[in-house]
């Protein structure tokens, strides 16, 4: 491979791992730590939630520095906490939810010494074999799982270039007897290599991507959203939650069907954000994640449950 392909490669890899951090990593001194704090967040955001734009209870915030992004997705989901607890809290469950990203090529659930491990692999939006892809391993670890409150945290010491200290973090704690109140919270540090090559990207198939958070009015009022960095990190948020959105809906059904229906589930999920979310067609999506479980499958990167 010459350098320029490589290049692309490498590039379009720092913004599939950026996608994936920007999903869920926030340092976890400024994270909540635990079910009574989580509780106290979701009040204040009740009337946020009541009346998000995304037209379900969620809210979606993000921040940048000189050299950290930081997202962050609180949400109230319709099922009972004994189920998120379960299905959120297995380090194999996340290769499924994972997987549903156009990036994520492929999730292993390996063990390195004491360490458990999520070995992941970040591309293109496009098929393409494994040996091209980025890989990233990720130590999880469960904080917290108690009937109250769940904690789990994945963490990434580098990435690609020169980009680093990926952390993905979820909380939950029990709202009803039916419904939960999650929070993912996501973070990464970067320096001028990874810096430069996001610059390209937006300046070119990325220039005219944008985010959810509204900075401005036009004068006919109509919503001016956020792009740039805080833009793509705002996309790939929204990507993660509906991924662990649509796992959950589909926990409970049998195991033989479960794969299909996130796929099919997944992508009517981000096409209800077009402006933001719309990448693949179908069609497209379908055939590609199909390739992508299937290899999965045999790397035995994944479970149905």
């Amino acid at each position: 491979m010459n350098a320029y392909p490589r290049r692309r490669l490498l590039t379009a890899c720092l913004y599939g791992l950026l996608c994936l951090s920007s999903a869920a990593f926030v340092s976890r001194g400024v994270r909540a730590q635990d079910a009574a704090v989580l509780e106290s967040r979701y009040k204040a955001l009740r009337g946020q939630l009541a009346s998000s734009p995304f037209k379900q209870p969620l809210v979606l915030e993000s921040t940048q520095t000189s050299d950290t992004l930081n997202g962050n997705v609180y949400a109230v989901v319709n099922q009972p906490y004994s189920l998120v607890r379960q299905a959120l809290k297995g380090r194999d469950h996340w290769c499924d939810i994972l997987i549903l990203h156009l990036n994520v090529k492929n999730c292993r659930a390996v063990d390195a010494h004491s360490e458990k491990i999520l070995s992941v692999a970040i591309g293109r939006k496009l098929d393409q074999p494994l040996a091209d892809a980025y890989p990233v391993d990720f130590i999880y670890r469960t904080a917290a799982s108690g009937p109250g409150y769940l904690d789990v945290l994945l963490h990434a010491d580098k990435g690609p270039l020169d980009t680093k200290n990926y952390r993905i973090a979820l909380e939950a704690i029990p709202l009803t007897a039916n419904t939960s109140f999650l929070h993912m919270s996501y973070a990464y540090a970067y320096g001028l290599a990874a810096r430069i090559a996001v610059q390209g990207y937006l300046a070119t198939i990325g220039r005219d991507k944008v985010g959810f958070s509204v900075v401005s009015r036009n004068p006919d009022g109509s919503p001016v959203y956020v792009g740039n960095v805080r833009g793509m990190l705002e996309r790939n948020t929204m990507r993660y939650y509906l991924a662990i959105e649509v796992y959950l809906n589909t926990y409970t059904l049998p195991p033989g069907q479960q794969s299909e229906k996130r796929l099919e589930d997944w992508f009517s999920s981000v096409e209800r954000y077009p402006r933001q979310l719309h990448e693949l067609d179908r069609d497209e999506y379908l055939s590609m994640k199909r390739k992508e479980l299937a290899r999965q499958k045999t790397t035995a990167g994944g479970s149905e449950k």
